[in-house]
Parts: structure tokens; C-alpha cells; sequence
């Protein structure tokens, strides 16, 4: 699909008409009138500290690289392809988390400044399955679970600087369901957020705020029993993965020498659910093989860096 998208923008942009005018009247058109490709393609790469996403960080709080590729239709059609490196810990046997998303931003004319978005996007993990679920070494606790992509539709409204988004989950919730420990599929899961990104007037610089709010359809059963007779040994007193989590920063644009597209950011960021994320609990307890336990939902500052062409 990335090649065949690709290969269309390259034609889009490189067709000509059937019927060419003479070579006179070709010299007087003025090239300030000819019309814009219909297609655009951009890519990202960047870094950052930390790879939080929604709260929760997925690269086991260690530093991750990450890298991107947006096809854009004049007519708002849009897709794209993300990804960034990972921690084992959380995803066993996955180091990249590979997205896939397509959609549609449109405006709505009644309202100046308003804008619509609905779309789609897939979450993948390669290598990664609930088969291969290892807390304390003791294999086969989850032997018939499959894999943690997930796969989400979206609807969003825009106005300004302001924007808000609800995603639902079109399945289980990262392969959350009883043959993995749960009290049922979690198809449903919703996550609300509402974002801003305020132009500061100095320095180029953009306030940047986020808030969340997580509702998984189901939660963990503690009398959960394998067909191999083990048990998770990181149930924690509450099995509800819930959670608000939040986000406030500083972005910068800036250009180096004659490079433009750069960005940097400082952002303060965490969730309110200590018991199900934290060192103590089921989620930030290692399920590759591993004692470790870390708290992914603890509040901190991450740094990123990043740079579109």
C-alpha cells in the first residue's frame, strides 16, 4: 500500500495533458499560475528521551528513535506510516512499534476556523505475542493469546488551536481478552483527549497542552488460571488499567544554517493510575523474561528532537 500510494503521487505529479498547445503559446504561460500538485509527500525522523504515548511510556523509560512518512490529497485525504523503537519489557520479543493510518480532515463552512478529522490506524508489534508472555521466566501463562496489534477508528473536531479526538478500539485492546487474563475482549476500549497548541508570541515558540482519559472494557481477572496451571504473578490489587494522563510543554521551530523543518520540545507528562502502571503493578511489570518492574505512568519531563522534510 506505501508503494502504491508513493506511485501514485509520483504520477499525479508528473502527468501531462493529453493535448499539448504549440510551443508559442506554452512560453507565454506564466508559471506563477500553474496549479499546485495535488499530492504532497513528507517524512519525519527524531528522537526523544522518552517514548511516552498517552501517558505511558513504551520504550521502558529509555531514550527511542523515531521516524515517519505522510502522503496528503488536496482533497484532505491523508495516510501515513510511523514508527519508533520499543521496549521488550512491555511488547516480549518486539523492539519497533510499526503505525499505519488513513483518513479525512475536512472543514465545516458554517463556522470559520472549524475543522473535522475521521480516520483509521493500525498498531503493530513484530515478534511480539501474548504466547510469548515470561513474567519471572515461567513460560505458557497466556499459551493461547495472539498478538497485541491493535486497531482503532478516530473522529475529531478542530477549531484554531484547539482540538479534541475520540478513538475506539475495532477489537481487543492490545490482545486484552480471557484466554489472556482478563474478565472478557475488551472491543470497545475508548480514549477521549482534548489537545492545544498555542503560537507564542516569541521565538517561535508553541504552548503545548494535552489531557486524556482511557476507559478499557474490562479488566484483569485475578482468578485467572492458564492451561498450564500458572498464574500471573504481577495481578496487582486493582486490575483496572483506566487512567487520566495528561501533558503541558514548549515546542520550538527552528532552522540549522540553511536547513529548515527542525523542532524541539520540553514536556512535563504522567497518568493518574499508579496501581495498574506503576512498579507494583500489571503493566509496569516486564513480560519478557525479566524481575523488572518500572512505574511508566510516573510524571517527568521528556526531551524530543525531530526534523520533517
Amino acid at each position: 500500500m506505501r508503494k502504491s500510494i508513493l506511485s501514485l503521487a509520483v504520477l499525479s505529479a508528473l502527468a501531462v495533458p493529453s493535448f499539448v498547445s504549440a510551443a508559442e503559446e506554452a512560453a507565454e504561460v506564466d508559471a506563477s499560475k500553474a496549479p499546485e500538485p495535488s499530492w504532497s509527500v513528507t517524512t519525519n525522523v527524531g528522537v526523544v528521551s522518552d517514548y511516552y504515548t498517552r501517558g505511558v511510556s513504551q520504550s521502558w523509560h529509555k531514550p527511542a528513535v523515531q521516524f515517519g512518512m505522510d502522503v496528503v490529497h488536496t482533497s484532505g485525504f491523508y495516510a501515513g506510516a510511523w514508527g519508533s523503537s520499543i521496549s521488550p519489557n512491555t511488547f516480549p520479543d518486539a523492539s519497533v512499534e510499526l503505525d499505519a493510518y488513513a483518513g479525512y480532515n475536512g472543514s465545516i463552512s458554517a463556522v470559520e476556523g472549524l475543522g473535522y478529522t475521521v480516520g483509521a490506524i493500525g498498531y503493530f508489534y513484530p515478534g511480539a505475542s501474548w504466547k510469548k508472555y515470561n513474567y519471572l521466566g515461567v513460560p505458557d501463562q497466556t499459551p493461547e493469546g495472539g498478538s497485541f496489534n491493535t486497531y482503532e477508528a478516530n473522529f475529531g473536531l478542530s477549531y484554531q488551536w484547539l482540538s479534541a479526538k475520540a478513538s475506539v478500539t475495532l477489537g481487543d485492546w492490545f490482545g486484552a481478552e480471557k484466554k489472556t487474563g482478563w474478565d472478557g475482549d475488551t472491543k470497545g476500549s475508548t480514549y477521549i483527549e482534548l489537545n492545544a497548541a498555542y503560537p507564542l508570541p516569541w521565538y517561535n515558540l508553541t504552548l503545548v497542552g494535552h489531557v486524556g482519559h482511557l476507559n478499557v472494557a474490562g479488566e484483569l481477572n485475578k482468578d485467572y488460571v492458564s492451561s498450564s496451571g500458572q498464574m500471573p504473578s504481577a495481578t496487582p490489587e486493582s486490575g483496572n488499567p483506566d487512567y487520566t494522563d495528561y501533558k503541558i510543554g514548549l515546542s520550538k521551530a527552528f532552522k540549522i544554517a540553511n536547513s529548515e523543518g527542525w523542532n524541539a520540545g520540553l514536556y512535563y507528562v504522567g497518568n493518574s493510575n499508579g496501581s495498574y502502571w506503576g512498579s507494583k503493578g500489571y503493566g509496569g511489570s516486564s513480560f519478557d523474561a525479566s524481575a523488572a518492574t518500572n512505574d511508566l505512568g510516573e510524571d517527568r519531563f521528556i526531551v524530543t528532537l525531530g526534523r520533517a522534510f
